[in-house]
């Protein structure tokens, strides 16, 4: 426990933030019985890596504050001017001084920690575009392509619970960053000074000079013109729509694009419409969670609503409702992979005079296969990358690189989507919009959602998946994860519900090991990740999360429907021989 206390009060002299210093005070004050939480704080530095960083809002190395973001900031300056100093591409696009463009969104701090960012940068000689409002992370994500810039930084926390903020890293490709870039920047952050004694900028000399410059509406009109030239016109866009931010930032965007792209009947949850850190109308600020849509629902019965969109807080995410005769709620929440799939063969079969050859589409491992057995039979090409959008994009750009194809749609199952190559990341107001257009669509055709999924599942197979996630919080969090994946590792099953184990996969080494022991790369780079192929089709998959302390399992069935098979029937088969296979391997562990 000293070790625990002196490193606490060596990281108290170097915290510059009076609020936090007060609060370490306080808990170095403890007795030592209760000294839990110093602990816990104390167990090892908010990790960078190529999710950025993510974590509870509070005083310590293992925790977000300005200390950390100050410290986070200058190791990233240091990357960006050793990279200008080495490659002259890496200044603007006018052979300026290197500029890094900074986004925050609504939660608490998020201001505070983004006007520090461009204070240690622009002290640095880094220009800083700093957007002068809280916004979308895909508004971050675009202008850093757009004005050219070396780098962005977002300050969020996503879907997390209201105690947690981040910070988030993009690339002068517009994408987040990816090995081995995370590794040069944390090794800069490990080497920087003490926080006091990073300085910072004086932000009235900064504006003066234009170091920093602040950015406005022009930036907001300029991404949603870009995302209202990613739908098409057409369809019966008198449909009725219920929309909510969450307490996010996605509200004005969304709302502007669906108007001008001709949805008049849109309705936002006026509890949620505007942000608010402390998220109060909602448990946990997720769209997937239980009860985090109950005020959308509610509207949209009074609306009478034919179809609920739902950003995630900072507006990359998209959750969607359609009517559901029956439902407790009256409405039918779509998986994430049933949305992926949906607007996945609706972006690959709209524009039928586009090239299949010039166009490519991408999912996470993780996500529903259901995306590849469309893309192949509409001859578009098709591959699967490490879980991460992150990787989706690096995989996009090098395929465009390689072979001129470029990216039509790209997701992954926890609600990610993206359209095109407007926003090198997921984003949840185009992709709102374009979903928006297939409802109308389908509308003017006379045909639900449902009808669509039906159609799919008759032609593609039918693909049902679920995950369960299996939290392990505290101090030795981590080892009993690592344990569950090495326990899985040491001894994989044979058999899953009665369907047998035709090959396995561990990410870690690259290698797919087949029944007959042959073994084959997988020709992506290591992650901690195991996969079992199942017989027919079917999968299942074990990852910890990359920000949260959960090991997540994921199941995916498939199977073919039978001639004339009612669907209900059908959706019992395969939701039995999910259960079955989900229930066998979860007592594995």
């Amino acid at each position: 426990m000293q070790a625990i206390i002196n490193r606490a009060r060596a990281w108290l002299d170097g915290d510059p933030d009076p609020e936090t210093r007060r609060e370490l005070t306080a808990l170095l004050a403890e007795p030592e019985a209760n000294r839990v939480e110093l602990a816990d704080r104390f167990a090892g530095p908010l990790e960078f890596g190529t999710a950025g960083l993510r974590g509870v809002i509070g005083a310590g190395e293992n925790r977000m504050n300005r200390a950390v973001v100050r410290r986070t900031t200058y190791g990233l300056g240091q990357e960006v001017l050793a990279l200008a100093t080495k490659q002259p591409e890496w200044s603007n696009a006018s052979g300026d001084a290197p500029v890094v463009v900074i986004g925050y969104d609504g939660r608490r701090q998020s201001d505070v920690f983004a006007r520090d960012a461009a204070m240690v940068l622009t002290r640095m000689g880094i220009g800083v575009r700093l957007f002068s409002a809280c916004g979308p992370t895909p508004l971050t994500a675009f202008t850093v392509t757009r004005l050219h810039a070396s780098a962005g930084i977002m300050v969020t926390a996503s879907h997390n619970p209201p105690e947690y903020n981040g910070y988030k890293v993009y690339w002068k490709s517009g994408a987040q960053i990816v090995p081995p870039v995370d590794a040069d920047i944390k090794q800069r952050i490990d080497s920087a000074p003490a926080a006091k004694e990073i300085a910072l900028d004086d932000l009235e000399g900064a504006l003066g000079d234009k170091r920093l410059q602040m950015l406005g509406p022009e930036a907001w009109d300029a991404y949603k013109v870009g995302v209202l030239g990613l739908g098409r016109k057409g369809g019966d866009r008198s449909l009725r729509i219920v929309y909510t931010a969450m307490h996010g930032v996605g509200n004005q965007l969304a709302m502007a694009a669906l108007a001008e792209a001709g949805f008049p009947n849109v309705t936002s949850v006026p509890e949620q419409k505007n942000p608010d850190g402390a998220f109060p109308t909602v448990a946990f600020p997720n769209p997937e969670e239980k009860g985090a849509m109950d005020l959308s629902f509610a509207l949209a019965r009074k609306e009478s609503a034919d179809l609920v969109l739902a950003n995630d807080p900072d507006a990359d995410r998209l959750a969607v409702a359609v009517p559901q005769a029956g439902s407790p709620t009256g409405y039918m929440q779509l998986t994430g992979n049933e949305v992926g799939v949906l607007l996945g063969h609706h972006v690959l079969t709209r524009d039928p005079e586009d090239s299949s050859h010039s166009r490519v589409a991408l999912a996470s491992i993780v996500s529903s296969p259901m995306l590849g057995v469309i893309a192949r039979a509409l001859g578009v090409r098709y591959e699967e990358t490490l879980t991460g959008f992150k990787w989706i994009e690096h995989r996009a750009m090098q395929i465009e690189a390689e072979r001129g194809a470029k990216l039509a749609f790209g997701f992954e199952e926890a609600l990610g989507y993206t359209v095109g190559t407007l926003v090198r990341d997921k984003d949840g107001i185009s992709a709102a919009l374009v979903f928006a257009e297939l409802v109308a669509q389908l509308r003017a055709e006379g045909k639900t959602v449902q009808d669509r999924l039906e159609e799919l599942f008759r032609r593609f197979g039918l693909f049902v998946s679920t995950q369960v996630n299996v939290t392990k919080k505290g101090p030795d969090g981590s080892k009993e994860i690592g344990a569950i994946m090495q326990k899985l590792r040491a001894h994989p099953p044979t058999e899953l519900g009665g369907l047998a184990v035709v090959g396995h996969a561990d990410y870690d080494s690259g290698l797919r090991t087949k029944k007959d022991g042959t073994k084959e790369s997988l020709g992506l780079p290591p992650s901690n990740v195991l996969a079992y192929d199942l017989d027919g089709g079917s999968r299942v998959i074990a990852r910890p999360s990359g920000t949260e302390p959960k090991v997540k399992f994921y199941f995916d069935v498939c199977m073919a429907m039978r001639e004339g098979e009612p669907m209900a029937d059908a959706q019992a088969r395969a939701k039995e021989t999910l259960e079955r296979v989900r229930d066998s391997f979860t007592a594995l562990v």
